[in-house]
């Protein structure tokens, strides 16, 4: 039976929630990944990456208060261009979140082996029979715990944050006792150059670990006073979390005993995989590495926690757009929650713990698709601003006609810093689905926007696709061909990303279709004859 989302979500509620997302497994493995990217000058990464999401981050403040809908980031597009963009954005986001979950899980068993080693293979990152099981407990744990009621889940993430907060807080008042100005020349300030800053922001952790903005957005519908308390959520997250990484690279960079950096920072992420137990048992600091590996089992337990529970929203709010089945539109009457939408998101989680076995082999993935689907935010802000003009905004954010495809270029660059070997199989995937939905348009909605409309609509995203792949091929990062050198590749992403923002400003539905949370017709008609038994 249907029902309709409870609004039991504080401001409190949500900071906890968008921080609680952000510091999950990222902080834990991203330090010694951005430092054998880029060196010391891969602390800049993090205050870049940072202020790239702040820009997204406004826009969804802008679009969450006026349009406090759960899963909003998969409904923006359809309001905005129709079923078909909205099809492409949430395929790809669907698979972002769900490998989400399995890589916070896949975090924890690899810092448990430190206790454990039977969870993981020798000589790899792989789990053991043991391992994976534990693994599927975890997510059976969060599974239960986001089945049972909305309190439930907040309540579980406001005791676990208590925790999982301290020991980053730790961390950084006992590294500053160790911290050595000498490391951040020893081997160069930057080594690699602008092209490893680049390279540490898409593929070494950092924009997987901004990571917030979703989960505060797509439990829109559940939160007391949304317009008021979404915008203050997501920019109090993002500020304190590029604070609080910045100053953790820092201090990591700092206190590597350096004569174990020698010359080459390359090798950083080798002898630090583990990158803040490591620094504490080389450190001699026996107590603090137990306390990491500890909160290395309750932060990414919190985050997958927190991403079970976005991505199920995320599957409720596809299928509400109509382009995927009917009945994960459901929500149980008497919880408020999605259901079957959960049931589907665990099958997910569980799948991708299958072919992926370690951490760092969805990361790079895992952000691009995330970015993917950050990058129509600003698009459908700009095309609301043509095609429903008369939306009301609690919150509106001025600068708007600068910030939007300043947002839409940074993004973009990640999209391309990512490299060819990533964007081949990702983007390549969407235009396979583009042409799935082709196939198969017979099936696709078409009541109030034509396929014809859709099209026309959705050809600027197909050719972002098609032109970000030809950039990537002919770029230098991950296995490009490097004809393009740095800064042309840039200014040609640039002049690329802001001629697609436009048309696809222009190109939004002739005028902006808007739902809501209420059941639909139908699923009210469902329930009616449901309930005619009882009476």
């Amino acid at each position: 039976m249907s029902g309709n989302f409870k609004k039991s979500i504080s401001l409190f509620d949500l900071i906890l929630i968008g921080l609680g997302a952000i510091f999950g497994s990222a902080w834990l493995f991203a330090v010694s990944s951005v430092a054998s990217k880029a060196g010391p000058v891969g602390s800049f990464a993090w205050l870049i990456g940072g202020a790239i999401i702040l820009l997204i981050g406004l826009v969804y403040a802008e679009l969450g208060a006026a349009l406090p809908r759960t899963g909003g980031i998969l409904r923006y597009p359809v309001y905005s261009h129709g079923p078909l963009v909205g099809y492409l954005i949430s395929f790809v986001t669907i698979i972002a979140y769900t490998s989400l979950v399995s890589i916070e899980v896949t975090a924890v068993r690899q810092y448990l082996a430190f206790w454990f080693p039977g969870l993981t293979k020798a000589n790899s990152e792989s789990p053991t029979v043991i391992g994976w099981l534990l693994q599927f407990a975890l997510l059976a744990l969060f599974f239960l715990l986001n089945y049972w009621s909305v309190k439930a889940f907040t309540k579980a993430n406001a005791i676990i944050s208590v925790f999982k907060y301290l020991v980053p807080v730790t961390i950084i008042v006992i590294l500053a006792f160790h911290f050595k100005s000498a490391n951040f020349s020893v081997a160069g300030f930057a080594p690699f150059g602008g092209q490893g800053v680049q390279t540490a922001i898409a593929t070494g952790g950092v924009m997987f670990a901004y990571l917030g903005l979703h989960p505060i957005v797509s439990i829109a519908s559940e939160v007391k006073n949304p317009q008021r308390n979404i915008p203050i959520a997501l920019v109090v997250c993002i500020i304190l979390s590029a604070l609080i990484y910045t100053t953790m690279q820092v201090l990591f960079l700092g206190s590597i005993p350096t004569d174990m950096i020698g010359n080459d920072w390359a090798q950083i992420a080798d002898k630090f995989s583990l990158p803040f137990k490591d620094i504490a048992i080389a450190l001699g600091l026996g107590w603090l590495a137990v306390i990491v590996v500890l909160d290395a089992v309750v932060s990414p337990g919190a985050s997958g926690n927190i991403f079970m529970n976005t991505a199920s929203r995320l599957v409720y709010a596809w299928s509400r757009t109509g382009t995927l089945f009917k009945t994960f539109s459901k929500v149980d009457k008497g919880t408020g929650i999605p259901r079957s939408s959960l049931w589907l998101s665990f099958g997910l989680s569980v799948f991708w713990t299958l072919p992926f076995p370690s951490w760092d082999a969805l990361v790079n993935v895992c952000s691009v698709a995330l970015i993917l689907s950050y990058v129509v935010a600003p698009i459908s802000s700009a095309a609301f601003r043509v095609n429903a003009k008369d939306l009301k905004k609690p919150f509106k954010l001025k600068g708007m006609s600068i910030i939007a495809p300043l947002s839409f270029i940074f993004a973009s660059f990640i999209v391309y810093w990512s490299g060819w070997k990533t964007n081949s199989w990702l983007l390549g995937s969407q235009l396979v689905m583009f042409v799935l939905y082709l196939i198969f348009s017979k099936y696709v909605p078409t009541k109030e926007v034509s396929l014809a409309q859709q099209l026309k609509s959705a050809w600027w995203l197909i050719a972002y696709y098609i032109i970000m792949l030809v950039i990537s091929y002919l770029g230098s990062f991950g296995g490009g061909t490097e004809t393009l050198k740095n800064p042309v590749d840039l200014i040609l992403v640039t002049v690329v990303a802001l001629a697609i923002y436009y048309w696809a400003k222009y190109s939004g539905l002739p005028k902006a279709i808007i739902d809501n949370d209420e059941p639909t017709p139908e699923e009210k008609a469902e329930a009616e004859v449901k309930a005619e038994p009882a009476k």
